[in-house]
């Protein structure tokens, strides 16, 4: 007997993104068959990037350089950290196992994940008995959350910081052109007709660094890519809303 599955256009529309949560699952670790490590986890966390030697040989003098796609300076590690060539995107992020090297491990750890951090890394330890490269793929994907269509919704979002922000300037957007909320010190802007009457800020946690926003009497065409953004931090977080019965009782993976 052949089942017939309607959709909608929006269902249909993002069908395809929905399906890579069979494929994601979140600070998972591991190999495709050629020695490349894959490492998956939800923007917003954290994520460690494995690099050890197989003879667990102290690696605490030796050079340890890790790269992502090849040009950008993720990491380097003489005897010391050194930071001058360090690129700005991994400032502040990056931390290395130093109570580890002796065990010939010089993982990384990159904190606050984005989505732009994903890539091609590249870890070398050099000035080994034979020099060691070690290729790791990092995908950061972005947080996905499903409703029943009429149900209310929470869209999560905190800077780094996670401090007081009643002062700053931070946006709410769907689909990277649709306004959803805008809030400049304590001036909340226009909306989108689409969103007219249904959205809230939490204003008593905006002294704890909380910028999240409700969405109620959701609608299927609230699904959709989400951004909230903290232009003046150069900070933006990346949601998946997904909103209707059909998702609900079958996108069981999310």
């Amino acid at each position: 007997m052949l089942l017939t599955v309607h959709m909608s256009p929006v269902e249909m529309e993002l069908l395809p993104l929905l399906c890579l949560c069979l494929l994601t699952v979140s600070g998972t670790t591991f190999a495709d068959g050629n020695n490349l490590q894959i490492v998956k986890v939800t923007e917003g966390s954290d994520a460690t990037l494995p690099c050890s030697t197989s003879t667990e040989e102290d690696v605490t003098s030796k050079r340890i350089e890790w790269r992502k796609d090849g040009q950008k300076e993720v990491f380097l590690y003489e005897g010391e950290l050194l930071l001058s060539g360090q690129d700005q995107q991994f400032t502040g992020r990056v931390s290395l196992y130093t109570s580890e090297l002796q065990h010939g491990n010089a993982s990384i750890e990159i904190k606050n994940t984005e989505l732009f951090d994903s890539g091609d890394y590249t870890c070398e330890i050099g000035k080994l008995q034979t020099n060691q490269s070690f290729p790791i793929q990092l995908l950061v994907v972005p947080l996905i959350i499903k409703v029943k269509e009429g149900n209310s919704v929470i869209l999560p979002c905190s800077p780094r910081s996670k401090k007081d922000i009643k002062e700053d300037h931070f946006e709410w957007k769907k689909d990277g052109h649709m306004d959803v909320l805008l809030y400049e010190g304590t001036e909340l802007g226009i909306r989108d007709d689409q969103f007219h009457g249904r959205v809230s800020l939490f204003k008593d946690q905006l002294k704890n660094g909380n910028a999240s926003i409700k969405i109620n009497n959701t609608k299927e065409a609230d699904s959709g890519n989400y951004t909230c953004e903290f232009p003046d931090r150069n900070e933006t977080l990346h949601i998946l809303l997904v909103v209707g019965e059909y998702f609900d009782k079958t996108a069981d993976c999310l």
